[in-house]
């Protein structure tokens, strides 16, 4: 495993004391209970003024002073709670870990917990199938009900009881510690009870009453190898999803190229990025990404900074631009000189951003776990009231016997498998009809979040557009037509590798006109060309551009204005020395997005526009959308301080985006939505990914995501029914008025029912459509 470090850092004199910050990995969280966990914990410990857990990276970052508290006492705080560190991370080495180094490590920890999963689960199973079959039968499989079946099932039980069955107890024992109960504890109370009642039953069933009469007291290993698996199986789920988040911080680290073209006098020699210092001077060429943030010393070419900005076109670049690393240089070589590296640069500030989102996440409550808070204590106390009431009855050692028999049938009958499948089985059918109809959901957490969105913050480009520019407009002046300049411009760009210009050649080709390559061409960045076509010099350009060779643009200036007021790019175009159009590209919105923004509004959820785009132009794009609320010139941290803005103001947030600037923002918002045309790192930073028909399918998403969740409140609603009467029943509360006690075929067959009636309401999920 890649490991942080645990040895102490220099202290740092703040003023008010030495300090010093380490980062521990921690193993065995399984949940956002587990972080709490360890934060109080560690905020326990005298010296320690701050302690963060992320269950993602799987890291306890601590800040403390090193007079009062150490190493060992941090780590005996962290085991004292129940969990543990990798043994290697003892070795010496830096305080605090990179990027690439928690993701790898949060990447092998998850990895290592789903194939122990994986074991247990087929361990279980296996043995499970056999008890399940012998316990099910009531006698109709020769010998199974006899001395040899019944020891059969306890060495069946007892093997799932301490091999895949055991997490269970010990974290049922930690929460048990902390005074807490979760859904480790139902398992463990259930199982444990029933297998230590089977047991008896098997090994001294005279304890029994009617033992003497040759009546076997029925036994419930069957129960105890059903509920094992099920858990199992939906805990295997949940890593599967939960992996899903360190893809993000892994695909933005490496967006860094690992080797940069350092310069020294006229040498040029290849070294890893890692060994740049701010001063070193390196060559970027076209193709390639930025290896650190810097300055363009010469050079001049258009940079894709996206990443950064949202922005569809293209930034210019000439000497004394500043430069990003990780932004894609496109269209010409430059000499950078690197101001920035490591931590510093502004790749850093975004893969720090992702990181801190996501250990901050804090996922809704799971229904079951918090059910099963208040649930465990009731039948607790239920069961204890049988015992005692039962032994009132009749104290004798008959009475004692059958008063252990009831208290024990209340906890077997409060059984926590139709409780245990209420949220898997949901979850397992509405993500499967999710990827028939193109949305891809990453657990139930997501699902159960995004049935509660009420405010969707939603990117600009590639989201609502189509994130590329296209010919949005072409004017003529009276000397030409407009198809006839439109064929001049694109034959003029058909040199360029400029987006501006292969908009433009595509809005030619789309009209059929022919192109023809020009016999000369010159690119000024950021101002212009020039090309010569059929004997004729084209200028294409802005007004200052074409003002310098005397060009008056004064006649199509107002028209500039007004299309550049609503979102366009215009660039004027000049033949043979004399004003002859113009034409604009613009980064138009998709027709799917106005459909889905009114779909939005009719579920009631609010919708803003968060972007880094102009101010000019996004609010062109929200008008015509029926988007009121728009954010604009924002960078990713400042998307992602929105999300946490709105988040503070009570909101259900959804954030919808589709490139890496967005990664922060989707990994804050309670529910990230990616449009999986864009990145992959949005894609994995996100919860949900839209895979067909783009923001198309965020009303399809929202809509599953409620029927979901009414679903898994219906199959808890019935779990409970099931609860409510059987447990009273296992209890003996009938016994008063017929004489009759539950009889253990019945309570086997009303715990398979329980489940079948919850698998069954969630199957209706099948039938859930496309939302209008």
């Amino acid at each position: 495993m890649s490991t942080a470090s645990v040895s102490i850092p220099a202290p740092q004199d703040t003023g008010e004391g030495a300090i010093c910050r380490i980062d521990l990995p921690v193993e065995g969280m399984t949940c956002a209970a587990c972080v709490r966990r360890i934060e109080r914990a560690l905020l326990a410990v005298p010296g320690v003024s701050d302690a963060k857990v992320n269950l993602v990276t799987r890291t306890a970052t601590v800040t403390f002073d090193p007079s009062a508290a150490s190493t060992k006492t941090l780590v005996a705080a962290i085991e004292s709670a129940g969990y543990s560190l990798p043994e290697s991370s003892a070795a010496p080495g830096r305080p605090t870990v990179a990027p690439a180094d928690r993701a790898a490590a949060a990447e092998e920890s998850l990895d290592g917990e789903r194939r122990v999963l994986s074991r247990d689960f087929v361990i279980s199973l296996v043995l499970s199938v056999p008890l399940l079959v012998l316990g099910m039968s009531h006698g109709r499989i020769p010998g199974a009900d006899g001395t040899i079946g019944r020891f059969v099932q306890l060495a069946l039980a007892t093997a799932v009881v301490v091999g895949p069955g055991r997490r269970f107890f010990r974290l049922a024992w930690v929460a048990l510690r902390h005074r807490a109960a979760d859904m480790n504890t139902l398992v463990a109370l259930g199982t444990g009870a029933a297998w230590v009642y089977s047991a008896i039953a098997v090994v001294a069933p005279q304890l029994f009453p009617h033992a003497e009469h040759g009546m076997r007291p029925h036994v419930y290993f069957e129960a105890v190898g059903a509920i094992i698996s099920f858990v199992l199986l939906g805990k295997l789920l949940e890593t599967r999803a939960c992996k899903r988040l360190t893809d993000a911080v892994r695909g933005l680290v490496a967006l860094q190229p690992r080797t940069a073209r350092r310069l020294r006098g006229d040498v040029e020699e290849e070294i890893p990025a890692a060994d740049l210092w701010p001063g070193d001077i390196v060559r970027v060429r076209p193709g390639q990404r930025m290896p650190s943030d810097g300055e363009v010393v010469s050079g001049t070419s258009a940079i894709d900074e996206s990443m950064l900005t949202g922005e569809s076109l293209p930034i210019d670049k000439s000497t004394g631009a500043p430069v990003f690393g990780g932004t894609l240089n496109q269209s010409g070589q430059l000499t950078v000189r690197i101001t920035k590296t490591g931590a510093d640069t502004a790749l850093a500030h975004i893969v720090e951003a992702v990181e801190q989102a996501q250990g901050s996440k804090a996922p809704i409550a799971r229904l079951a776990d918090t059910v099963s808070a208040i649930f465990v204590p009731v039948v607790l106390g239920i069961a204890t009231l049988a015992f005692v009431v039962w032994v009132a009855m009749d104290p004798s050692a008959a009475g004692f016997a059958a008063a252990v028999e009831r208290f024990v049938a209340v906890l077997v009958i409060a059984c926590p498998c139709a409780l245990g499948l209420a949220t898997p089985a949901a979850v397992a059918v509405g993500t499967g009809r999710g990827a028939e109809l193109g949305v891809l959901v990453k657990g139930g957490t997501a699902l159960e979040a995004a049935s509660r969105v009420d405010t969707v913050l939603v990117d600009k480009t590639g989201t609502l557009t189509a994130g590329r520019p296209q010919l949005a407009a072409v004017k003529a002046l009276a000397e030409v037509s407009e198809d006839e300049l439109l064929r001049l411009v694109g034959s003029a760009e058909l040199g360029s590798e400029h987006p501006v210009a292969k908009a433009l050649v595509e809005g030619a080709r789309a009209r059929n006109l022919a192109l023809s390559a020009p016999e000369d061409f010159r690119a000024d960045a950021g101002r212009g060309v020039v090309a010569r076509l059929d004997g004729r010099e084209v200028r294409i350009g802005t007004a200052r551009y074409l003002a310098e060779l005397g060009i008056d643009a004064t006649p199509l200036e107002e028209l500039a204005q007004g299309l550049a007021r609503h979102g366009n790019t215009p660039s004027f175009v000049a033949v043979e020395g004399r004003l002859a159009g113009l034409v604009a590209v613009a980064d138009l919105p998709t027709p799917e997005a106005k459909q889905a923004v009114a779909a939005l509004h009719e579920l009631g959820v609010r919708v803003a526009m968060v972007t880094g785009d102009r101010e000019a132009t996004a609010r062109a794009v929200a008008q015509q959308l029926g988007i009121h609320e728009v954010f604009a010139e924002v960078r990713p941290e400042d998307k992602a301080r929105i999300v946490r803005e709105e988040r503070e103001r009570g909101r259900i947030v959804a954030m919808v985006g589709d490139g890496i600037n967005d990664a922060p923002a989707l990994a804050g918002a309670h529910v990230g939505i990616a449009v999986a045309s864009g990145t992959d790192i949005a894609v994995a930073a996100a919860d949900v990914a839209l895979l067909r028909g783009g923001i198309a399918a965020l009303p399809t998403a929202l809509g599953l995501s409620r029927a979901t969740l009414r679903t898994i409140r219906q199959n808890l609603f019935w779990a409970f029914i099931y609860n409510v009467v059987g447990i009273p029943i296992a209890a003996g509360a009938l016994y008063p008025l017929t004489g009759s006690l539950l009889s253990p075929v019945l309570a086997s067959a009303a715990m398979s029912l329980s489940s079948v009636s919850v698998l069954l309401s969630s199957l209706r999920l099948r039938r859930f459509r496309h939302a209008s």
